[in-house]
């Protein structure tokens, strides 16, 4: 099997993975609200960002959240988020993997791809996700659930900078730490190499 056939068929496979670890996603209480949601659907893009390049990463997170579009209840503005956040996840990652190709390139690639992603959830969660959002709850309700765990947050960068920039960068190092346990053992399966 050529290379290309090789990467194309991974990246479906790695994608249809992706989509299905999308509903087993589930909240952590008391610690963010309710409506953001715990999921490990990035670990088979770092997997593809890994194994075949950044873009075939960015790709597994483009066709999840497509695929995903059929079953939104958050009329598509979840699935942008995850997309948008996935991408600056795995393709900064699979950069800095491609220059150093060595276990710890793959750590630093994740910790930074993992900054990355908790740095452009400000922005995109400020200026494009929670302005879209509002058309399904108001601002009001949005900063009030935050409140609910910390009283004393008061605006939309409040919230962004306490909860979603540390629980984004921790998601993407939970996804991290499992990339290390199961990447060794995927690459040749991956790679197509023989054993």
């Amino acid at each position: 099997m050529n290379t290309r056939i090789r990467k194309l068929t991974g990246t479906a496979m790695l994608s249809a993975i992706a989509y299905i670890l999308m509903f087993l996603e589930f909240p952590i209480p008391f610690l963010i609200p309710p409506f953001i949601k715990m999921d490990f659907s990035e670990l088979p893009a770092l997997l593809a960002a890994f194994a075949y390049g950044p873009l075939w990463g960015v790709a597994v997170c483009l066709i999840k959240n497509l695929i995903h579009l059929l079953n939104t209840q958050t009329g598509g503005v979840g699935e942008l988020s995850n997309f948008l956040l996935g991408a600056a996840f795995v393709f900064s990652a699979g950069l800095i993997y491609r220059k150093n190709h060595t276990k710890k390139g793959a750590m630093t690639g994740a910790v930074v791809g993992a900054a990355v992603m908790g740095v452009v959830s400000l922005f995109t969660n400020y200026y494009i996700v929670y302005p879209i959002y509002t058309n399904f709850m108001p601002m009001e309700a949005i900063i009030g659930a935050y409140q609910l765990i910390v009283p004393s947050v008061d605006d939309l960068w409040d919230c962004l900078i306490i909860f979603n920039l540390p629980f984004t960068v921790f998601k993407g190092l939970c996804s991290l730490v499992i990339c290390m346990l199961v990447y060794k053992p995927l690459r040749n399966i991956l790679k197509g190499n023989t054993v």
